[in-house]
């Protein structure tokens, strides 16, 4: 095969295919339980575990997706300021698409027994006597084994939801970061110091809660002390501002959180997501262009060949102060990264910086690389404070691949290295299994913070998805050389015993990533003998 890797042949071939169609948002509610506490309020909210595939670690406020079983659930009254029209094509858990009549009473119910499951809180039309109250926790324990659905226990305690309480505070889309995505509703819920059950966090899918200050909220995100997506944000940041009451209207009508046609997607200080539609590999269709810093800002891997695309990119950074991106940075030169590198170039009047190899790759193509990042180097970007930014050179996906480290709350920005949903190809020539391994190593070694993959949402577990990705690596190996102690030779051959989860259409990548393998094991003498 020529130094066109198969790799970019496929991601060529895939330019000129039509995106497959977005699957449809799952309609979700989350509540912002608060309190006054003196002439200051609190919120609550919780942690998801760690050991969750979608947001582990990540703080939000109780919620959760829409299941077929909420639709049925009686619930009494209905939130307030719930704006006109309300329904919507849903996706269910189960994958049936429907328009119910009202989608009101389905995601009241879902966000009462989302608060239920993850907090204990139960909103009644009636108090609950002692016998039940009682009762509660075992329930609980119950509802969330999936021991009895929500409405059965709520006939048994004989009690009925109410929803008179609840607030609507506003609607927010996830952004298309992964193949799961939210159509959330979120709602606001008074819940005084004198109400008699308090929020208890049972182990499960949450690790803590608490009452905190918003304003104390925001500025531990803004110190790194957590994550959280940007609707928790823009909430804290209102709450903080003007309060439940004279912040309503900017909660409902979160224009002041957007970036352009974007959504601002900053789940780390100094780190936005655009997420832009690239001919990538599936099941990812966008690479993530980034733009690094606070006040100056660097943009990262303005992948998308799109035209409509590449004007929203535009558009968003138009809506920065004048001058604020001073740079273009890339990870490396797979189509799918540098597809809007030369009219980004254009538009911003910047210059272009790479790697030396990834320069060499991009001048086979005619695109300039004005200067280079080098190994080990610090770039700081102004403001306050500095914004200093640590390179690493992290070849195995490409000899030339970039990792940036942003020191004062050690968000890694990974490229390629890493995959926020589905897999990373090693490709000879231009992949090396052996450096691939060594640059996992190293960036493990660094311990950094949250990780942002040039493909899917954030991982907040950094060292551990490098740490997983070594693992599952050393696994298929061990499945290779099995493999080749039973005297199979050709990767076509070897394929049916190490990939045999792929996709048929996937499979010449997976024998090429084999031959990675193989190249690495034959360096090592183990394919001796």
């Amino acid at each position: 095969m020529s130094e066109d890797s198969l790799y970019e042949i496929v991601m060529a071939a895939a330019a000129d295919a039509p995106l497959p169609p977005p699957k449809a948002p799952r309609p979700s509610a989350s509540v912002i339980p608060w309190r006054r506490i003196r002439d200051r309020i609190q919120v609550y909210w919780v942690r998801r575990t760690n050991a969750l595939a979608f947001m582990g670690g990540w703080y939000a406020f109780p919620g959760g997706g829409l299941s077929r079983k909420d639709l049925p659930v009686p619930v009494a009254g209905s939130p307030q300021a719930v704006p006109e029209p309300f329904a919507a094509t849903v996706f269910l858990d189960d994958g049936h698409h429907e328009t119910p009549p009202d989608l009101v009473p389905g995601l009241t119910a879902c966000v009462l027994r989302e608060l239920f499951e993850e907090t204990g809180l139960l909103l009644t039309t009636e108090p609950m006597p002692e016998t039940v109250l009682a009762r509660l926790s075992q329930e609980r324990q119950q509802l969330l084994g999936k021991q009895r659905p929500f409405a059965e226990l709520l006939n048994d305690l004989g009690v009925e939801l109410s929803a008179d309480r609840l607030t609507f505070a506003g609607r927010w889309l996830t952004p298309p970061l992964a193949p799961m995505r939210f159509d959330n509703r979120f709602f606001l819920l008074e819940w005084p110091e004198s109400e008699r059950l308090q929020p208890e966090i049972f182990p499960g899918e949450l690790d803590a809660g608490e009452w905190i200050d918003p304003a104390e909220a925001h500025a531990r995100w803004s110190e790194g002390d957590v994550v959280t997506a940007p609707p928790i944000l823009h909430a804290l940041k209102v709450l903080a501002d003007a309060g439940p009451v004279d912040g309503l209207a900017r909660l409902q009508q979160p224009d002041e959180a957007s970036l352009g046609p974007f959504r601002r997607i900053e789940f780390r200080p100094g780190v936005i997501l655009l997420p832009l539609e690239t001919a990538t590999l599936p099941p990812a269709n966008r690479t993530n262009a980034i733009l690094l810093g606070t006040r100056e800002r660097v943009l990262i891997d303005p992948g998308s060949s799109l035209p409509a695309e590449q004007e929203k990119l535009e558009a968003a950074i138009a809506a920065l102060p004048p001058g604020t991106v001073t740079a273009i940075w890339l990870t490396h030169h797979h189509p799918d990264h540098i597809g809007g590198v030369e009219r980004a170039r254009q538009a911003l009047k910047v210059p272009v910086l790479a790697h030396r190899l990834t320069a060499e790759r991009l001048a086979e193509r005619d695109i300039r690389v004005d200067g280079f990042l080098e190994d080990g180097e610090v770039r700081v970007l102004n403001g306050e404070p500095p914004f200093p930014v640590r390179i690493f050179h992290t070849p195995g996906h490409a000899r030339g691949h970039l990792c940036f480290l942003e020191e004062n709350r050690r968000s890694l920005i990974g490229g390629d290295l890493v995959a926020g949903f589905g897999t990373i190809v090693i490709d000879p020539p231009e992949g090396d299994m052996d450096d691939y391994l060594h640059s996992l190593e190293r960036m493990a070694d660094l311990a950094p913070g949250t990780l942002f993959p040039a493909h899917g949402p954030p991982l907040r577990d950094a060292t551990g998805s490098f740490r997983h990705y070594i693992e599952h690596r050393l696994w298929r190996e061990a499945k290779v050389l099995a493999a080749w102690r039973d005297g199979l030779r050709e990767p076509a051959a070897i394929r049916p015993q190490v990939y045999e989860d792929t996709p048929k259409p996937a499979w010449p990548l997976a024998e090429r990533q084999i031959k990675a393998h193989l190249q690495r094991l034959d360096r090592a003498g183990r394919l001796a003998g």
